[in-house]
């Protein structure tokens, strides 16, 4: 059922665009931090709404795994991107993404999660233990933790697996005693996957990820889009479409907010390939 409800919802986007004038269509990437068909179910009713009164066609598109999306941002693939303030710091610097707009009121906390039965209290009883994390340069699911462990003296084996869903799955199941995520996407968990974890420990607050445009974009499709979004947080049907994607509300964002992150001096994505 689940999945019949998704290709509902895809034909109803799909729908939803014939009826828009303009011909161009504008690829908006998401970063993967959870199964592909929990994001199209959360994220499509909320591209078709923007896309329905902005006039301005949408069209949702992830990536299998977060360092392939990485990749694509790198190359300039999407026209908007929700990325995370880590990725953001890299690719507004190459190939060029701006601000556009955040969430309101949200300081990005990452966190690492054990199940809700582990005898684990502290993150220096980890010590030894293979923990598991979504992707290399997730930032605060992934870069923060593991530099919080070093910095405990914990020696552990990250393992990389494609989101934030499988981290906490793997974690539900056993399979490994710990795992990186966030607060956001921890808070969207199912209930059954959710009661049986609980938080160890979090990070202190962060600038949260970015919904950023590429640096070729008309300003005016930028601006449209904007005061779309912002208009959201007024309109009934749009504050419904917020709170699917774990929204409070949107605000407008500019490129200093993500100095906090900047003076972290994160070098993680520094050797990739261009």
């Amino acid at each position: 059922m689940k999945y019949i409800k998704i290709l509902i919802l895809l034909l109803l986007f799909g729908l939803s665009q014939s009826v828009i004038a303009a011909d161009k269509v504008y690829t908006f990437g998401v970063v993967p931090q959870q199964a592909a068909s929990e994001m199209a179910e959360t994220w499509l009713p909320f591209l078709s709404w923007l896309s329905d009164k902005s006039g301005i066609k949408l069209r949702f598109v992830t990536a299998p795994d977060i360092p392939t999306f990485e990749k694509r941002l790198g190359e300039g693939a999407y026209d908007f991107a929700y990325m995370n303030p880590y990725h953001y710091t890299v690719f507004h610097k190459v190939p060029g993404y701006e601000a556009l707009a955040k969430e309101m009121d949200r300081k990005l906390k990452g966190i690492l999660v054990v199940r809700k039965d582990s005898p684990i209290k502290d993150i220096k009883e980890l010590n030894g233990a293979t923990l598991v994390f979504p992707a290399p340069a997730a930032f605060a699911a992934s870069i923060l933790p593991r530099a919080a462990l070093r910095k405990a003296g914990v020696a552990f084996t990250p393992k990389f697996v494609s989101s934030h869903d499988s981290v906490y799955l793997n974690v539900q199941h056993g399979l490994y005693p710990a795992g990186g995520g966030i607060v956001r996407t921890f808070d969207m968990l199912d209930e059954a996957t959710k009661k049986e974890l609980r938080i160890l420990w979090a990070t202190p607050g962060y600038t949260p990820h970015v919904i950023a445009t590429k640096p070729n974009l008309p300003k005016s499709i930028s601006k449209k889009l904007l005061d779309t979004m912002l208009n959201m947080n007024e309109d009934p049907s749009g504050q419904e479409k917020l709170k699917l994607i774990g929204f409070k509300g949107i605000v407008a964002a500019e490129d200093s907010e993500w100095d906090d992150i900047r003076q972290l001096n994160i070098t993680e994505l520094d050797n990739r390939t261009e």
